[in-house]
């Protein structure tokens, strides 16, 4: 190894740096991301919609379990499937052909041709091959014939917890190995992580600590609040016993964000349908 290979002059990037576009989720989180631009007539700055998820970003997904991480990957799937780019669905939890009336439904519900959807999705079924699951230099070989035959421009990962479950002082190393290849294979990609039941329910941290905020470019966190108490009631002028949901972007290194707690339902048909900031919510209800 040379170690000259490694040493840049910052002119030298210039042809090598990705563009900052977004890369649609079918959510509001698609204007959560901005980026900034210098307007001529007013002499300001303005803030600007990135439109979706930095373009070859690996952004976790984090939460407690029944928060909607695994409902927003596969919506992110089916909308960038919808629209002509390939995804390659690594799923580790649930059979793979569990995942076919859930994406199909999804589909139907957004208004897309699934014909279209289906032919644009790629599975790998980790979650019944122990070799896929724990031997990561396997999965990514598996993963890099997909992307190359396959033309894939998205990766999603459910649930990358799946991955060291057993193991997880090895989160670090198998979270910057995957990091690592997905940046290499110019992949735009989402990580569904898990949460264990002592980790607080709004923090970025999951399974394996903090090893996945740490590497990864950003984290999306969703949560949810269950209304226990007259004064969570009065707060939010909800009924004791409702469930309010939450989503924030909890830091992205590639773009500027929102840092509201924004909001959400999950629609009776499984879609993710962010509504307003919780700021918004509760002045809004007073």
């Amino acid at each position: 190894m040379n170690g000259k290979d490694y040493v840049y002059e910052l002119r030298e990037l210039k042809e090598k740096a990705p563009k900052l576009i977004g890369i649609p989720t079918g959510t509001k989180l698609d204007e959560m991301f901005y980026y900034v631009e210098y307007d001529e007539e007013s002499k300001k700055y303005v803030k600007k919609p990135l439109g979706g998820i930095p373009y070859l970003a690996v952004m976790n997904v984090t939460g407690i379990p029944d928060t909607g991480k695994s409902l927003l990957a596969e919506q992110f799937a089916v909308v960038q499937a919808a629209h002509g780019y390939r995804v390659l669905f690594v799923t580790v939890e649930a059979p793979a052909n569990f995942l076919y009336p859930a994406l199909k439904q999804k589909a139907l519900a957004l208004g897309y041709d699934f014909s279209e959807v289906e032919k644009n999705i790629i599975i790998i079924d980790a979650s019944q091959e122990d070799e896929l699951r724990e031997n990561t230099r396997t999965l990514l070989d598996t993963m890099a014939y997909v992307i190359r035959e396959k033309k894939t421009k998205n990766v999603i990962i459910d649930s990358i917890t799946g991955l060291y479950e057993h193991k997880e002082v090895m989160a670090r190393q198998i979270v910057r190995l995957i990091f690592n290849f997905l940046k290499r294979h110019w992949q735009t990609a989402l990580l569904v992580s898990q949460k264990r039941s002592a980790q607080a329910s709004e923090s970025a941290e999951a399974a394996g600590g903090l090893a996945v905020a740490h590497i990864v470019d950003g984290t999306i966190v969703l949560d949810k609040k269950i209304i226990e108490s007259r004064w969570d009631s009065s707060l939010y002028k909800m009924p004791i016993g409702s469930v309010l949901r939450l989503i924030r972007i909890d830091g992205c290194r590639l773009a500027p964000h929102a840092g509201d707690t924004y909001v959400f339902e999950i629609t009776d048909t499984g879609l993710i349908d962010i509504k307003m900031s919780l700021r918004e919510f509760i002045k809004r209800r007073e």
